[in-house]
């Protein structure tokens, strides 16, 4: 027999993204928990809204499973003497396990012989159990930040108000935070008539509904998109609904309405960015937009009235917006009307980080570096003249008025001042670019200059915070740096590879008068160590296997972009021929193992055998394809050439006694091998294929 199972926990309004998290781990750990409890189920749905989070199981049996339980006791010498009498020991076990002494197993296993007790434990009924399961559920529920009210210890996202929890038509007292489970519910916080009395578990969602609660945020989420759909379509125009805040929006009301608003048109005339920012960021509003893709002079606002009262709730909000709107021009007007390197100037006022001095020293080093990584790439001095322009003006915008405002909009807003000052056009995109790759998946910078200033910020940020001692500590990282070395990463393996610790050099040498006594040298080591580990991970992200990576990494650790070209180049020479290459990294490994580069690789011809001699013309025809192929980055062809050397190199192995009692023979063939070892050297550690 079963029945449903319905947990309601009652709060006031949690935050949106903490409720989407909480609803997620709620549906793993009610899983565990009715597995652990042995209570048999069909479904675990769970859903929320701002005012509640739900627990729905379908056909949850009403009784445990019954269990055998086998338990170990005392080893059999303890527990019976010579004359297979049970002992003490015996009987205070039988007695424990609540079994008779004669009922005792027993059991010879890997660690000796022992006496077992057998229980049979009959499965409670589930009504019995929840109460304590469905409790440990609603305190396990890991929040960012919790809070305490009133006298109790509980402690929620937001103040628990009610609990609910029905059985089929039987209510489960759940206690929580001073509460105990009821039958109650409360529907919408202003439509609904009062308490929600629910006479069974199949009745609790359509009786929400009748209090204007749709409780599934799958089915909010539908509702507003239909709602938005409609009002577009009436007027012939297209919302703008980024995703982050569409789902924020969804857990911000129980019975969502849509309203389309309107606001001055001579607003318009601020940058799009800024407005899209004071309507989704701060109100939650979204935009909307003509066929051209243009914004237009209206706005959707998703709320949580009363339907029939939408029309004067709209004018609520288009009161609310005039006012972000006309601050938010103001603010821009106020920028425009200084000018830009006044901005420049404030940085110096502004400290960066408490060891490493003032934006502006920032900016001064930004410039430096900027323009040295514009060297190491071979930069066209046009390119490197617009990339140290930007750099100068790219924290700018930080000081002026809708930056404070608006921080999220660093970087664009110092693209507009940029262009009102009359800023080249190359500045301009640079300066609006040199954040980016913002977070995984974003578009690296789309010129030479913005990807010089966006790497030069970078690297100074690494840097500087290594030096500073405050270097990412396990899941800890608050100044970004991993985003930090991924985007420079990023950078470097698609279009502008640079020498990386020729970059860390350059980086590190602005530091030096901030820092006089700096480790360069060590430093610049961690940093090198850090930022390869990030390497090896987007690596294998772009599909080598992990041994490719890390045979590759043992080599060529001086340029990103290089070891990826030699990660894909053995990935695929792997992929074609697998067993020529796990047969020479075998043969690699053994050479390198049994290899003295004491000795050095000058052989004697004279005193070698014919599979030496063989192994020796393939190793000098070798050296020289290999050189030449390399100069050419042509390393699909290294991997063919290398493929060449299997043959010989299996013959010296089966058929030449390395370690000879005579030591000219011995030194000899080492030689040979430290050579066959050093060719290989030039690529990868082939030593690092897993066999």
């Amino acid at each position: 027999m079963s029945r449903d199972l319905v947990f309601e926990i009652g709060t006031e309004e949690i935050p949106s993204t903490p409720l989407y998290a909480a609803i997620e781990q709620l549906s793993g750990d009610a899983e565990r928990v009715l597995e652990a409890a042995r209570l048999a189920y069909g479904e675990v749905q769970v859903f929320g809204s701002p005012r509640r989070i739900t627990l729905i199981v379908k056909g949850l049996a009403e009784q445990q499973a019954d269990r055998t339980v086998r338990s170990r006791g005392p080893a059999l010498r303890a527990a019976f003497d010579a004359d297979g009498r049970p002992t003490k020991a015996a009987e205070g076990f039988a007695r424990g396990k609540g079994v008779p002494v004669d009922s005792l197993e027993q059991v010879e296993d890997e660690s000796g012989s022992y006496v077992y007790a057998v229980v049979e434990e009959r499965g409670g009924l589930a009504a019995e159990v929840l109460p304590e399961a469905l409790a440990s559920l609603a305190e396990n529920i890991d929040w960012p930040k919790s809070m305490r009210w009133g006298s109790g210890d509980a402690r929620f996202s937001r103040p628990v108000r009610w609990l609910f929890a029905l059985f089929g038509d039987e209510v489960i007292p759940v206690s929580f935070a001073g509460i105990v489970a009821t039958r109650t519910t409360y529907g919408h916080r202003f439509l609904a008539a009062g308490p929600i009395e629910v006479p069974e578990a199949d009745a609790y969602e359509a009786m929400l509904r009748e209090g204007f609660v749709e409780p599934r945020q799958t089915r909010r989420a539908q509702l507003i998109e239909t709602g938005i759909h409609s009002a577009m379509q009436q007027n012939d125009t297209a919302a703008v609904v980024p995703e982050k805040t569409f789902a924020e929006v969804v857990n911000l009301v129980e019975w969502p309405s849509v309203g389309v608003g309107s606001f001055d048109e001579e607003f318009l005339s601020v940058p799009r960015e800024v407005l899209e920012n004071a309507m989704e960021g701060h109100q939650r509003y979204f935009p909307v937009q003509n066929a051209s893709g243009e914004l237009v002079n209206r706005f959707i606002a998703v709320h949580n009235g009363d339907p029939a009262r939408g029309d004067a709730i709209v004018r609520g909000h288009e009161r609310v917006i005039r006012a972000r709107l006309a601050d938010a021009a103001f603010f821009y007007r106020e920028d425009l009307a200084v000018p830009l390197e006044s901005f420049v100037d404030q940085l110096e006022s502004i400290v960066f980080q408490e060891k490493l001095g003032t934006l502006g020293a920032k900016v001064s080093r930004v410039e430096s570096l900027a323009e040295r990584l514009g060297d190491l790439a071979s930069a066209p001095s046009d390119e490197q003249a617009y990339a140290v322009r930007a750099a100068h003006l790219s924290k700018a915008d930080l000081v002026s008025s809708v930056v404070v405002e608006f921080p999220a909009l660093q970087g664009t807003m110092g693209g507009y001042y940029a262009e009102a000052a009359g800023e080249d056009p190359h500045v301009v995109r640079a300066i609006v670019d040199h954040y980016r790759p913002r977070f995984a998946g974003d578009d690296p910078p789309s010129t030479l200059a913005g990807r010089l200033v966006a790497m030069a910020d970078k690297f100074d940020s690494i840097c500087g915070i290594f030096a500073a001692e405050l270097a990412p500590t396990g899941s800890a990282d608050p100044y970004g740096l991993r985003r930090a070395a991924i985007g420079v990463l990023q950078m470097m393996l698609d279009g502008t590879p640079l020498p990386l610790d020729a970059a860390i050099e350059a980086a590190l040498a602005g530091y030096s008068e901030a820092i006089p006594d700096l480790e360069t040298e060590k430093i610049g080591a961690e940093v090198h160590e850090f930022i390869l580990g990030r390497l090896e991970v987007l690596m294998r992200e772009r599909g080598l296997a992990y041994d490719t990576v890390a045979a590759v990494l043992a080599v060529a650790v001086s340029d990103p972009a290089d070891a990826l070209s030699r990660g894909e180049a053995l990935q695929a020479a792997r992929d074609l021929d697998p067993e020529t290459f796990e047969d020479l990294s075998v043969a690699f490994t053994r050479a390198k193992n049994l290899a003295d580069a004491s000795l050095g690789i000058g052989t004697d011809r004279e005193i070698m055998g014919p599979e030496e001699r063989a192994l020796l013309d393939a190793l000098e025809h070798g050296e020289a394809k290999v050189s030449e192929l390399m100069s050419g980055l042509a390393y699909r062809l290294v991997l063919e050439e290398y493929a060449t050397l299997r043959p010989p190199i299996d013959t010296f192995f089966d058929d030449v006694l390395v370690m000879d009692p005579d030591e000219a023979l011995r030194a000899n063939r080492l030689k040979l091998l430290n050579r066959f070892v050093a060719l290989f050297e030039q690529f990868a550690d082939l030593s690092r294929i897993a066999g």
